[in-house]
């Protein structure tokens, strides 16, 4: 829809001649108005001198000031964690084309931490090479340190080991056995980044307090201990910020003024910003609120079962533009969404029924595609508003990376997933009275399998689970069976439906097994139901009789980041591989049962190696991996998303290895493409994950 646009008028302040002084200091003078007075800690008196410090980022007169001159944040989430590290740079480069000047980004404490006390800060999770890369580039950063950042990221960020604390710990709270936690994280983190902070000549200018606690969080002390904690670590100088919705509830909740910390805040982009950055001046102290969006919404997230996300270009740079003409500062939400690689892309529930997991893609509908792309109208709307207020010239815009579809791959079945159960140790075997959650029998991701037994009856069993996460596959085998005991497949019970489960009759002399393969789709990372444990959480019904006797065997798959001692994927990728042809022997190998599937293509030395699409149109569900590299969920029957993103740094010349774990229902003729586009046309006629509209939620 047309919208007016207001005349576009730009501020432009007029400096008088420097003056140096015998110290070599320089006062500069503002036509409209005096310099920033330095907050009440500072050992400067700008009243006396007007002197400028050599590196100072401040807030002074409802202004961001840098170095003594007034600074306009005009910047972009892009997470370090969502690309690989050999793409950061061209990523960063093209939000500078874009004519950004300051970068956001969350730090998730799950990954640089996936098993107590076991860090990481290598790869993909190495966040200070990614800050000092930033620095290089001429970019400042507002880091958001968390402890909880939400971010579309399983369980906000939150290491899925806290779970399994018991007693059970109280998230997001003071409660004391949480906050030793976060004091322990913060202690290894916060002194990485100090070096970097711009006092001490790195680029951080600000470090945010939590996140949108106003939304959820009810327990003020909480936020106060943090920001105590980070002043402990980060000094008197660094701008502390918080982030919340921009209503009056929201910052009331969220806000802690008390303790010196800057009040910014986020709302939907089709609200008129103005009247809620007057509102925001509310919750600072006077001359204390430079209007920040800190959450400008450039797209939306989506979940399985939705159309894919998408908001008009030109709406967006308008209501942008109606910021930066009056001197308002704005971070791009996102500038370039990037992959939810592996197995942490979060989720959201609303209410006891609805679940919705999110795509493997974070393509978010951001200027800068999930592969870096730049040729599309939001990154040219956006640049044209942008430069108009930017007060460097902007560089060229970039081509589009070069990709390639590699052509049909054929796949042959390799394994049943239930068949490395032989293959798995003894001692992860865990084995109980009752089903334990995920977390509780160390399994964090991925998928766990439960085995137990019944006796058949004439007429056949009914089988109810109250609770799963999030979705069972239900098997049962007989010994005594001609087909020597193969899992025959029953049917699914998903925790969005949660419907009993009729298993059929079966002449077994012998006990049935009953097997349960549970996956976990990824952990609610917003709400009151963040607390969000993985697995069989209470009793399985069998008739309306509790089932005992259970043994618990983890499935070791590779997470983003990570590769399990015993690795499944790489024994099957690598074991006798035959030619098949497209068609011959295919069609028999269809089966309902998860398998893996293995496929190799070849990129000849001569040609460049290229980012690819992987289309799995025509199958099912699963997860698929590149040269081991786990590069997410697939799912089209649900849809929208039919390919998933394969980063060139994947990938080799020579032979690649494709394996995909199908959970039920495979091509028939066992191909797959590589392809040089994504696709999100992939749609159901039915589903069960119901839209979550972003009236309703915020980031």
């Amino acid at each position: 829809m047309a919208r007016n646009r207001n005349t576009r008028t730009k501020t432009t302040f007029f400096f008088t001649v420097f003056t140096i002084t015998a110290f070599c200091y320089f006062t500069p003078v503002f036509g409209f108005g005096s310099s920033p007075s330095l907050p009440s800690h500072s050992h400067h008196d700008h009243s006396h001198n007007n002197q400028v410090t050599a590196r100072k980022f401040e807030i002074a007169n409802d202004m961001f000031w840098k170095d003594g001159q007034p600074f306009q944040i005009i910047g972009g989430d892009l997470h370090y964690f969502r690309v690989l590290p050999e793409y950061w740079e061209d990523r960063l480069l093209r939000a500078k084309a874009l004519g950004l000047n300051t970068i956001q980004t969350y730090v998730p404490w799950n990954l640089h931490e996936p098993e107590p006390a076991k860090l990481v800060f290598e790869g993909i999770a190495d966040i200070v090479s990614f800050l000092k890369l930033c620095h290089k580039l001429g970019f400042l950063v507002m880091l958001r340190a968390g402890p909880y950042i939400c971010a579309e990221w399983d369980l906000g960020g939150f290491p899925a080991w806290l779970l399994a604390i018991e007693p059970a710990l109280r998230l997001r709270t003071s409660d004391p056995a949480f906050l030793h936690l976060v004091e322990r994280w913060w202690e290894i983190l916060l002194p990485k980044v100090v070096p970097l902070l711009y006092e001490n000549g790195g680029p951080i200018i600000m470090v945010q307090i939590e996140n949108e606690f106003g939304s959820n969080g009810n327990d003020k002390a909480y936020l106060h201990h943090l920001a105590t904690l980070a002043r402990g670590h980060l000094g008197d100088d660094t701008i502390l910020y918080t982030i919340n919705g921009g209503t009056r509830e929201k910052l009331d909740r969220g806000t802690i003024r008390e303790d010196n910390v800057f009040s910014a805040v986020d709302f939907p982009t089709a609200s008129d910003p103005w009247p809620r950055f007057e509102l925001q001046k509310e919750f600072n102290a006077p001359g204390k609120s430079p209007p920040l969006s800190a959450e400008f919404y450039t797209g939306w997230l989506t979940h399985w079962g939705e159309k894919i996300a998408e908001t008009d270009a030109d709406f967006t740079a308008s209501v942008l533009e109606k910021i930066l003409a009056r001197n308002g500062s704005a971070v791009l939400y996102m500038v370039h969404g990037g992959t939810n690689f592996g197995f942490y892309n979060g989720a959201n529930r609303e209410d006891e029924s609805v679940y919705m997991a999110d795509i493997t893609s974070y393509d978010y509908d951001a200027p800068i595609r999930e592969s870096g792309d730049v040729d599309n109208a939001k990154f040219k709307a956006l640049r044209r508003v942008i430069e108009a207020y930017s007060a460097v010239p902007l560089p060229s815009v970039p081509f589009n990376n070069e990709k390639t579809g590699y052509g049909r791959i054929q796949l042959q079945k390799k394994e049943f997933l239930l068949d490395i159960v032989d293959r798995i140790s003894s001692t992860d075997v865990v084995e109980s009275e009752n089903p334990m959650s995920m977390e509780s029998v160390g399994q964090m991701f991925g998928f766990l399998l439960y085995v137990s037994e019944y006796a058949a009856k004439d007429d056949g069993n009914i089988l109810y689970i109250p609770e799963v996460h999030d979705r069972a596959q239900v098997f049962i085998s007989c010994s005594s069976e001609d087909n020597g005991g193969r899992p025959i497949y029953v049917g699914t019970i998903e925790r969005w439906s949660n419907l009993t489960l009729g298993l059929p009759k079966t002449e077994c002399v012998s006990n049935i097994s009953l097997y349960l393969l549970v996956e976990n789709m990824g952990r609610i990372n917003h709400g009151n139901y963040i607390f969000d444990r993985k697995g069989i959480l209470y009793s399985v019904y069998l008739d309306e009789r509790i089932l005992n006797q259970w043994k618990m065997i983890p499935i070791p798959l590779n997470n983003l980041n990570e590769v399990p001692k015993t690795n499944p994927v790489i024994q099957v990728a690598y074991s006798e591989f035959t030619d098949v042809s497209a068609h011959r022997g295919a069609k028999e190998n269809v089966t309902k049962e998860p398998a893996f599937y293995v496929g190799r293509f070849s990129i000849d030395k001569v040609n460049l190696v290229n980012d690819t699409f992987i289309s799995f149109r025509g199958w099912g569900r699963g997860i698929a991996f590149v040269n081991g590299f786990n590069i997410g969920r697939y799912w089209p029957l649900k849809g929208p998303q039919c390919n998933l993103y394969v980063p060139a740094p994947v990938l080799r010349h020579g032979e690649n290895v494709v394996v995909v774990l199908e959970l039920e229902s495979p091509n028939a003729e066992l191909v797959i493409d590589s392809v040089d586009q994504p696709d999100f046309t992939c749609t159901s006629s039915k589903s069960n994950l119901h839209r979550l509209e972003q009236t309703t939620y915020t980031i």
